[in-house]
């Protein structure tokens, strides 16, 4: 991994997680075990509103922090209920906390390769319904990022498992003077718990 995000990842550890927010953890830990335990391959699809900011900083941590403890067959997607961007500052965030990212396509949804290793496969990073055809079909984890999403998709088909795991969106913060802070905050609380859920697999 690169220098820099190894930097960013040590800092993962000085940051309390509540034990409510490990609770919350919890159903996606056993999810991910028990994969892990039957050899099976693990799909988590990080659904939002809009898949243009917490969706897809969830998706990149929790397979950044699957290499990181080395856990095998684990593929992390992101959706929304609708189709927007991804939201560029969630990219600059993640340049500054370390990963290489580049535009593939370069249109008003752009695609983005975000890369945390010079010889690993990119993340692909871009704005689409939860159930496109770029996303798993079945035996897949849905992880719902926010509220809304949560309440607006009482069904999601072909989800093994439904787990809520709000956060608290970036996005209030666009347009003040405090928005890099947030988005900084926001990206390093999400990796925080993505490495804590992945610290607890065992293989």
């Amino acid at each position: 991994m690169y220098i820099v995000l190894l930097k960013t990842i040590e800092q993962l550890k000085s940051l309390n997680i509540s034990e409510e927010r490990k609770a919350t953890l919890q159903p996606l830990i056993e999810f991910v075990q028990q994969k892990t335990k039957n050899r099976q391959e693990i799909n988590i699809n990080f659904i939002c509103t809009h898949n243009s900011r917490r969706s897809h900083l969830s998706q990149i941590w929790a397979q950044v922090a699957s290499v990181y403890y080395n856990i095998p067959n684990v593929h992390c997607y992101s959706g929304g209920t609708e189709e927007t961007a991804l939201f560029p500052k969630v990219a600059e965030t993640l340049t500054e906390q370390g990963f290489n990212i580049f535009t593939i396509a370069d249109a008003k949804n752009p695609i983005y390769a975000i890369k945390y290793s010079d010889n690993a496969l990119p993340i692909i990073g871009f704005s689409k319904i939860y159930d496109s055809p770029f996303n798993p079909v079945s035996a897949f984890a849905a992880i719902m990022t926010c509220a809304q999403a949560d309440r607006g998709c009482p069904f999601i088909a072909g989800a093994e498992k439904r787990i809520p795991i709000p956060f608290e969106d970036p996005k209030i913060s666009d347009n003040t003077p405090e928005q890099s802070q947030v988005y900084a905050e926001r990206s390093l609380q999400i990796a925080a718990e993505m490495f804590y859920v992945f610290s607890k697999i065992s293989q």
